[in-house]
């Protein structure tokens, strides 16, 4: 990459599917592609870009909201899909893919660095209900940035990866009290609550809150619920929790929700703290 001010932008965020952008104007990644390739297309057309300047798709997990134009973009506009062995799999047997991934499979190991795309790359194990869940650590320009986007029971690699990361997209999936008096069947309840489920706004508030450190400068709150959550609620949250123990918002840290459908501003990252609120 030539250009060496590293962007962020979050494409979608949530249950009815996940992508997100991280690299420069002229060369980038997308972490997840749970969203129509059509959809992925006009969002980096709107960045000024299109998929000539995408060099691979990097996944999570094998659940559908993650993965859904896996297919159409390896197989048909022929960009890599790097992901463990163990997930690959699980995209094989994952009924939302319609179009199964043959030339464009790309492999790496689980917790073992690597280089790619001008960038250095490490992931961790989450607990998740998936064949496999990781979150991704990744390195350019002197900038440390971290990805969970579907967190069950934390982690200490989770935790070490908040402590060494500048900017943080992770999940606030949902409000306790609104999961347990929404409407939910109780089966789905107790997955969402179980530890290979997803990560409330209070348990993420805790873990930024016990891992803060002087160079984390920007949080993004990912994977909210529309129905057991609300933006506003989650942000308070972690605000909240973080304000516990002495941060200040817009002084130690920026920090803002990640919408379900609606593309996020393009975000610059580097040393400073974002004044965009």
């Amino acid at each position: 990459m030539a250009e060496n001010r590293l962007i962020f932008c979050c494409f979608a965020s949530g249950s009815s599917g996940n992508c997100y952008y991280l690299g420069t104007r002229e060369k980038g990644i997308l972490i997840d592609a749970g969203i129509s390739a059509r959809t992925i297309q006009k969002h980096l057309r709107e960045m000024g870009m299109d998929f000539s300047n995408v060099c691979g798709v990097f996944i999570t997990h094998d659940h559908a909201d993650h993965i859904r134009a896996v297919g159409t973009l390896g197989e048909r506009v022929h960009l890599p899909i790097y992901t463990t062995a163990a997930i690959h799999e699980g995209i094989d047997r994952n009924y939302g893919v319609r179009e199964k991934l043959r030339t464009s499979r790309c492999f790496f190991e689980k917790g073992v660095p690597f280089e790619y795309a001008g960038m250095e790359f490490n992931t961790f194990g989450i607990s998740h209900d998936s064949t496999d869940c990781l979150g991704y650590v990744i390195r350019a320009f002197g900038q440390q940035f971290m990805i969970a986007t579907d967190c069950g029971e934390p982690n200490p690699m989770m935790a070490e990866a908040i402590r060494t990361s500048n900017h943080i997209v992770i999940e606030a999936n949902h409000d306790e009290q609104m999961l347990l008096n929404g409407p939910y069947p109780t089966y789905l309840k107790e997955r969402i609550l179980s530890p290979r489920g997803h990560q409330s706004n209070v348990t993420c508030g805790r873990m930024l809150a016990e891992n803060f450190h002087d160079g984390l400068r920007n949080i993004f709150l990912c994977h909210l619920s529309q129905e057991n959550n609300d933006p506003e609620l989650a942000f308070r949250t972690v605000r909240d929790a973080l304000s516990g123990k002495g941060y200040v918002l817009g002084e130690d840290y920026f920090m803002r929700t990640l919408d379900r459908l609606t593309p996020s501003p393009v975000y610059t990252l580097n040393d400073n703290i974002i004044t965009e609120y």
